[in-house]
C-alpha cells in the first residue's frame, strides 16, 4: 500500500482506543468480545496493525483476564498512572499495580489530565519515569490549544511538552508519542494530514535529540483528535504518522474496527 509508514520504517502501525470514563467492567467484557469477533471476521492482521483499548481502571482486570483466557491478539492499557511508587496517595494507581496485571501500555499527559487536573510537565515526566521503571510503555500525549497555536505556531508547544516529558527518562528505549491538538479533540474537526505530519516530524526530531536516532526511528508517533474511519487513511499516508489515538469513535465497535482496518481505505 503506497505511503503506509510500516513499509519503509518497520514501525508497526498502532490504533489505540481511549474509552475515557465510559463502560463499566461488564460492558467492557462484551465490547472487547464483539471487537475481537469483528476484527476476526474482517481477517485483521495484528502483525501488520496493532490494536489496543484503554478502559477505565475498574475494567482493567476484566479486560486482561478476557484477553488472556481467550488468547486474543488485542492489547490494552491504562488511562493514567501515579508518579508515586506506593503510599498515602488515595485514589492513585501505581505503575507496579499495572505491571502486576501485565498491562502493556499507559496513557500519560492526556490533555484532559493536563487541563482538568492541572498536571504539569514535571508531573508528566515523573509519570513517564514511573511507567518505564516497571516496564509499562508510556503513550505520551502532547498537544496545543487553539490559543497556543495562534501565539506560538505549529509544533512549538507539543515539542516543548515532549522534551519536558523525557527529562527524567534519558535512557528510554520503548515509548509511544501521541500528538493530540486540543482544538481538534471532540470537535469533529480534525487536523489536516499535513498538519499532523508537520508536528509528528518535529516530535521525531526531539526524540532523536534526547534518546538517539535509533530510538527515534523505532518510536511510533500517533495522531489523536476527531479520528474517524473516513479520515484515518489520510493520516496514515504521512511518513511520520504511525497510528491514531482514537477517542469517541473507539466506543463504536464497527467504526473502531473500520479505523483499525485502515489499510483497506488506502489506495495502492
Amino acid at each position: 500500500m503506497a505511503g503506509i509508514t510500516t513499509s519503509t520504517t518497520g514501525r508497526i502501525p498502532f490504533i489505540a482506543g481511549n474509552w475515557k470514563m465510559n463502560l463499566d467492567h461488564l460492558q467492557a467484557i462484551a465490547f472487547v468480545q464483539k471487537l475481537a469477533w469483528s476484527l476476526k471476521d474482517a481477517r485483521h492482521d495484528f502483525a501488520a496493525t496493532e490494536v489496543a483499548v484503554f478502559p477505565p481502571f475498574t475494567d482493567l482486570r476484566s479486560v486482561q483476564t478476557l484477553i488472556s483466557a481467550d488468547d486474543l491478539e488485542l492489547k490494552f492499557g491504562a488511562q493514567d498512572v501515579s508518579e508515586h511508587e506506593s503510599g498515602a496517595y488515595t485514589g492513585e494507581i501505581s505503575a507496579a499495580f499495572l505491571k502486576a496485571l501485565d498491562t502493556p501500555y499507559v496513557i500519560i499527559g492526556h490533555s484532559e489530565r493536563r487541563t482538568l487536573h492541572s498536571e504539569s510537565d514535571e508531573q508528566v515526566a515523573a509519570k513517564v519515569s514511573a511507567a518505564l521503571k516497571h516496564g509499562v510503555v508510556p503513550v505520551i500525549c502532547v498537544g496545543e490549544t487553539a490559543d497556543d497555536l495562534e501565539l506560538h505556531g505549529p509544533s512549538a508547544v507539543p515539542v516543548a511538552q515532549l522534551r519536558a516529558a523525557l527529562a527524567q527518562a534519558p535512557d528510554a528505549k520503548d515509548i509511544v508519542v501521541a500528538y493530540e491538538p486540543v482544538w481538534a479533540i471532540g470537535s469533529g474537526k480534525a487536523a489536516t494530514p499535513e498538519q499532523a505530519e508537520q508536528v509528528a516530524a518535529q516530535l521525531r526530531i526531539v526524540i532523536a535529540e534526547v534518546l538517539g536516532q535509533d530510538v527515534a526511528d523505532a518510536t511510533r508517533v500517533l495522531y489523536g483528535g476527531s479520528v474517524k474511519s473516513s479520515n484515518i487513511a489520510g493520516f496514515m499516508r504521512q511518513p511520520n504518522v504511525d497510528g491514531a489515538l482514537v477517542g469517541g469513535a473507539s466506543l463504536d465497535i464497527a467504526e473502531f474496527a473500520s479505523i483499525a482496518q485502515f489499510l483497506k481505505h488506502v489506495g495502492v
